[in-house]
């Protein structure tokens, strides 16, 4: 087996490779190395890298024989699972184009999916997708096959359109058999420019709109995997599948760091027991969304709350320890004396701490997708785990800056990435450029002249600040707030840091054209009605615990310590939200960020209490 330097030496000298080809080259030499583990009913179940190519080869074949050609759209609707990689990759090595569908999509975004991309086929998890796509397949009439990879439920189902995931590997089986070269050929006619995936954005202001990533865009960030700040540092990496596939942030790290260093990819069992998974896995590597680790933050602090006398004093030593190698470490990360108070820390209580979590065998890991308070990431460096913010979008392949071990400045999104050029418009508007960015958006050229000039700059519509090394996300350009005193406002800022409370959820600033600031609030429901249960507070709703007036004290105390740290404007009043926000009722967008306009027009009246 090659060595993690070894590995990245190969990918380097090879400029990077597509999925299919790097995962046809492991195949071939390591056929017997550890691809997936997958848990179901309580047992972990392994494929290997030659299983995993086998039936890459298979769905291929399938799909040719259904007659996908090069170009042809095909969907994927369903949670992480090993299926979703293999026709993902079988899709890709036909020279077609995959399309991803969030598992909560609900049956309105599905349909305007499956339309706008005009998909053909589409692989659907289990009955609840399955009837979704069902429900619309009269409004999509592109759509002539639907592979389903769970049965339960779905025996007595009635429509030519429906097929079980095993008849439709058979039916590759014996395609395959055929031409046992068809796959490999189509792998090797593909070309840079060609589409490889359509990823869709949040939407957060209108219907999503598909980025088209080419396979050069897959291959030159593959090839400047060695130099990714996340990037594992050890032979056989151990990787947890939670992060969506259909998201560009999982198809980064499952797809392509992931299998480019050959590493091992354990699927979560669901979205709910990532915590657990965690803990069981011990991966190597931890890429994390800022509600992950928003939530671990919580749910340490409320259970030092609970713990014995001699666990408090333990975990309140440990930490003071541990905030001396965060500050030590942020000034040089190979200062001895941080060393020395992690490693007292650690015997103390982190690193028992750190097993509970999961994270006892990370050595560092990255946070992206969307900003983050840093004072959650000065809590896990003091627990000893350095999570360094990154930088990236759908456009432009997730890839444009990062914090490293050797810089690190919290606050900042880091330096660019190997190959990357940043700089700023004379509005404060963040420019990238490198060989990731996308092709621009399907069927959508005003869109796409809107954020791609004809040098390749892409206009991401974040505004920022950069002095040449470091770069500072200050909010998204359309959600700058500007008072009725004319002071241009972040909401971000002022929402992370409230946020950092392990009782609050969600927080939605308010202020536009306004005299102050205000907030909407949703509460961490579990954690505040822990605390409830405590007080002796009698509740039985989500509703009725957000009404209650202890509560909404209890809210205001951590809007003023959060008021402590903002650099502008600070909240004056806040209104508790009355129901927890939902994608399926449009409060949220597939990645759970939420819909500001949607949210403010939904909830008009309480704001505008806060004003009278």
């Amino acid at each position: 087996m090659l060595t993690i330097q070894e590995i990245f030496d190969e990918i380097k000298s090879s400029g990077g490779l597509t999925p299919s080809r790097r995962l046809r080259d492991i195949a071939t030499r390591f056929p017997d190395q550890v691809a997936f583990r997958d848990k179901r009913f309580g047992i972990w179940n392994e494929i290997t890298y030659g299983e995993f190519w086998t039936q890459v080869q298979y769905v291929g074949s399938a799909l040719n024989y259904f007659g996908i050609e090069r170009n042809d759209k095909v969907a994927i609707h369903s949670e992480n699972r090993p299926e979703w990689l293999i026709a993902d990759i079988g899709i890709q090595s036909l020279g077609a184009i995959s399309v991803g569908l969030y598992p909560t999509n609900p049956p309105a975004e599905v349909q305007y999916l499956l339309s706008h991309s005009e998909s053909k086929i589409l692989f659907a998890e289990d009955q609840e997708q399955v009837d979704k796509a069902l429900e619309v397949s009269k409004d999509v009439p592109n759509l002539s096959k639907i592979i389903y990879f769970e049965e339960k439920g779905l025996f007595r189902y009635e429509s030519d359109k429906l097929m079980r995931w095993d008849d439709f590997l058979d039916i590759g089986k014996t395609e395959y058999e055929k031409d046992k070269n068809f796959v490999t050929s189509s792998i090797d006619q593909i070309k840079s420019e060609d589409v490889a995936l359509m990823i869709y954005t949040s939407g957060t202001t209108g219907p999503p709109k598909a980025s088209m990533l080419s396979h050069g865009n897959m291959e030159w960030t593959a090839s400047i995997i060695p130099e990714i700040s996340f990037t594992p540092n050890i032979s056989n990496p151990e990787y947890l599948s939670y992060l969506p596939l259909c998201h560009v942030f999982g198809r980064l790290v499952d797809e392509i760091i992931a299998i480019n260093s050959i590493g091992v990819i354990n699927f979560a069992e669901s979205i709910d027991t990532v915590q657990r998974d965690l803990a069981e896995i011990q991966p190597s590597i931890f890429p994390a969304v800022p509600r992950i680790l928003e939530r671990m933050h919580a749910g340490t602090l409320v259970r030092m709350k609970d713990a014995s006398p001699l666990k408090k004093l333990l975990f309140r030593t440990a930490s003071f320890f541990g905030n001396i190698t965060a500050s030590r470490r942020l000034e040089n990360p190979d200062d001895l004396i941080a060393k020395i108070t992690n490693f007292i820390a650690q015997i103390l209580a982190f690193r028992s701490l750190r097993k509970k979590l999961g994270l006892l065998n990370v050595d560092n890991a990255v946070s992206g997708a969307a900003p983050i308070s840093p004072e959650i990431l000065r809590f896990f460096m003091s627990l000893g785990v350095p999570i360094y913010e990154g930088y990236g979008m759908t456009e432009n392949s997730a890839i444009a800056t990062g914090n490293t071990p050797d810089k690190v400045k919290l606050g900042t999104v880091g330096t660019p990435q190997a190959g990357t050029e940043i700089k700023l418009a004379e509005d404060g508007e963040i420019l990238v450029r490198h060989p990731g960015v996308f092709l621009g958006y399907y069927k959508n050229e005003e869109a796409t002249k809107e954020v791609l000039d004809s040098d390749g700059w892409l206009y991401t519509g974040d505004v920022g600040e950069y002095d040449g090394e470091f770069l500072k996300i200050i909010d998204r350009k359309k959600d700058i707030i500007i008072t009725s005193g004319g002071k241009n406002v972040s909401p971000s800022e002022i929402e992370n840091n409230i946020k950092t409370s392990p009782f609050i959820k969600e927080a939605i600033v308010i202020g536009d054209d306004r005299k102050f600031l205000s907030a909407l609030i949703g509460i961490e429901y579990d954690i505040v009605s822990n605390w409830a249960l405590r007080k002796n507070i009698a509740h039985t709703t989500y509703r009725n615990l957000s009404e209650n007036e202890e509560v909404q004290n209890l809210i205001w105390e951590e809007i003023q310590k959060a008021n402590e740290y903002t650099s502008s404007l600070q909240i004056r009043k806040f209104r508790m939200l009355t129901k927890e926000l939902d994608h399926e009722d449009g409060d949220l967008t597939a990645t759970q960020k939420a819909k500001r306009n949607v949210i403010i027009d939904k909830f008009s009246d309480l704001i505008e209490e806060m004003y009278k």
